[in-house]
């Protein structure tokens, strides 16, 4: 705390999460703090400093330059650590492990780490959650864990329609599928209130399953054209994810989120969103249907 400001800082602020949950605390009255907005200051950290609109208080926080963390966490009372999961698991481990090393030694009181949900232990990108969630319940700091469910926008994005046809490898599996502005909001509330979530680790999913069919349905109602859906392989969809020329760490991420979905892993519902929202979260399905009709990348 610097003159009696209390100072939150939200690391991956220039990705679509970190975006909305700068929006929600710096102006949303559903994510306002106990203590007077004048009495905090709510700081972007990203490695592009460049990316943030003007007037929002900014920081070069990245995690690539542990050196530089000293600095970027100075003051710093709270940290909304939003997940730095580009990358191969020890290159995420390592991010990690520097930001929490750092935020430690810089005396942040509390950091709240948005992880995956439990049902997401069967993806390949569970490890390093998974070691970053025990870090923070090993160390100094005090902590909040927020298990995030994949999100609906992803959803919308990993099942193209080609020839009125959804051939995603979806199988007959659903998925719990979460508005990613509802995981913002989740996330505001909590670090604005963060002594109330201390050791606490939610679960945050939708509440409405979403499988392939499901979606031919909204499809069709949003292009008036008929859609079907009839699951391709995941040995052609590697293939195909491959032939883009996407990172190699990539493509076994994304075989991995449709293995799980078709598996039935991840279409369990309910969780602790609704609680922390005070409301019922967005339809999944209406997501979607947002995100298609918008063109918007996941």
């Amino acid at each position: 705390m610097i003159g009696g400001i209390l100072m939150i800082l939200v690391t991956g602020a220039s990705g679509a999460l970190g975006r909305l949950v700068i929006d929600h605390l710096a102006g949303s009255p559903a994510a306002r703090l106990a203590e007077a907005p004048g009495d905090r200051l709510v700081v972007a950290g990203t490695r592009n400093p460049e990316s943030v609109p003007a007037g929002v208080p900014v920081r070069r926080v990245d995690f690539d330059d542990p050196a530089s963390l000293a600095d970027a966490f100075a003051g710093v009372d709270r940290l909304l650590l939003i997940s730095a999961g580009y990358g191969e698991d020890d290159e995420v481990i390592a991010r990690h492990g520097a930001a929490i090393d750092a935020a430690e030694k810089a005396g942040v009181g509390h950091i709240v780490y948005t992880s995956l949900s439990a049902d997401g232990d069967h993806l390949t990108y569970a490890p390093a959650h998974r070691w970053t969630e025990r870090r923070l319940r090993s160390g100094t700091a005090r902590w909040t864990i927020l298990r995030n469910g994949l999100y609906a926008e992803l959803l919308a994005t990993l099942t193209p329609v080609e020839d009125g046809r959804i051939t995603a490898p979806l199988g007959q599996g659903r998925l719990a599928a979460v508005a990613r502005r509802d995981l913002a909001e989740a996330a505001a509330r909590v670090v604005a209130d963060a002594a109330a979530h201390e050791g606490r680790t939610y679960e945050l999913v939708g509440e409405e399953a979403v499988g392939g069919a499901d979606l031919a349905v909204l499809y069709s109602r949003i292009t008036g054209a008929a859609v079907s859906y009839g699951p391709g392989t995941l040995a052609r969809t590697r293939e195909a994810f491959t032939a883009l020329g996407l990172a190699p760490f990539q493509v076994p991420m994304l075989v991995s989120t449709y293995s799980a979905i078709a598996g039935g892993f991840l279409g369990r519902t309910g969780g602790d969103l609704r609680t922390l929202l005070g409301r019922a979260p967005r339809s999944a399905l209406e997501v979607i249907a947002e995100t298609v009709q918008a063109g918007s990348p996941a």
